[in-house]
């Protein structure tokens, strides 16, 4: 019961980094070039 829950959280971290990492990369495409600065320089 417990590996299948490490299994889960380790899975659930792991689609959560994919999502974060896919909005990244296509939020740089998509936003304007000021928007994109502002980010880089934060």
């Amino acid at each position: 019961m417990f590996r299948f829950l490490k299994y889960l959280l380790i899975l659930l971290v792991l689609g959560a980094l994919a999502l974060f990492g896919y909005s990244y990369l296509l939020e740089p495409e998509t936003a304007p070039v000021t928007e994109t600065i502002e980010i880089d320089a934060g």
